[in-house]
């Protein structure tokens, strides 16, 4: 049978990268590492290099797209991303060749159908990603303010997700942050918080969903432990992993 393998080589606002191949193809879902930071993890992993034929670009905040440039002429490989993105992106950053994509419109990428959906954040043109392989898919979910109809339908139809995670409300709300950082991040183009995240697995989770990846965990207004928890009643149904911001994940088959 054939089978995806899919890690998270970075996850939060210090950086994002994510792997989803198949046994000779490979794709990645944003470039916010450096390229030397990225071959010491896909070593790491045992994941070769020259299986990742491109790279997919969510939006232009630094933490997603800071190696874009470096990563596509270190890998020989094109960046995709939608031409406002690529207009929003520091010009040192901006991908030598980049290749367009529109957003809500599904295309083909070796192997691999890919389909780039918009999502409520503050950026120019910000989307998630749903990829499908051999009747799997795999969807990546972060950065998003509040699930909208079309993140819900995308998520209903995943065997597995990497779900963004942010933030304790506690934490968010009497921790350090300015009061307009507290209201950004929490608004409708912010991140969703722990609770959201779990919401959205609840009402909308299909039958065939096997995994959800707790993503983006801010490093100051959440724990690893308190986004568990609140997974915590799902682990009978589901495999709940936490993604890390200084080091990948396991590799997991799909």
């Amino acid at each position: 049978m054939k089978k995806l393998e899919i890690c998270a080589l970075a996850s939060g606002s210090n950086g994002n990268c994510y792997y989803i191949g198949n046994e000779t193809e490979a794709l990645l879902v944003d470039a916010g590492l450096s390229a030397r930071q990225l071959q010491v993890r896909l070593a790491a992993k045992n994941i070769n290099p020259s299986k990742i034929k491109a790279v997919l670009i969510t939006h232009e905040h630094s933490d997603h797209c800071r190696g874009a440039r470096v990563l596509g002429k270190r890998l020989g490989i094109p960046v995709y991303l939608t031409k406002k993105t690529f207009l929003a992106m520091r010009k040192a950053v901006q991908p030598e060749t980049p290749r367009w994509f529109e957003p809500n419109m599904e295309f083909q990428l070796g192997e691999f159908a890919v389909f780039p959906f918009t999502k409520q954040h503050d950026a120019a043109d910000a989307c998630s990603f749903r990829i499908s392989y051999a009747g799997k898919h795999i969807g990546v979910m972060t950065d998003i303010g509040e699930a909208c109809e079309r993140v819900k339908a995308e998520f209903a139809r995943c065997h597995a997700v990497f779900l963004e995670s942010n933030y304790d409300e506690d934490m968010l709300m009497n921790g350090p942050y300015p009061y307009y950082l507290k209201q950004r991040v929490s608004s409708a183009v912010g991140h969703l918080s722990n609770e959201q995240a779990c919401q959205l697995l609840k009402d909308y989770a299909g039958e065939q969903l096997q995994t959800i990846f707790l993503s983006h965990l801010s490093g100051e207004n959440n724990t690893p432990e308190k986004a568990f928890a609140v997974f915590r009643p799902y682990t009978n149904n589901y495999t709940i992993e936490l993604t890390f911001r200084h080091g990948a994940t396991e590799v997991f088959a799909v």
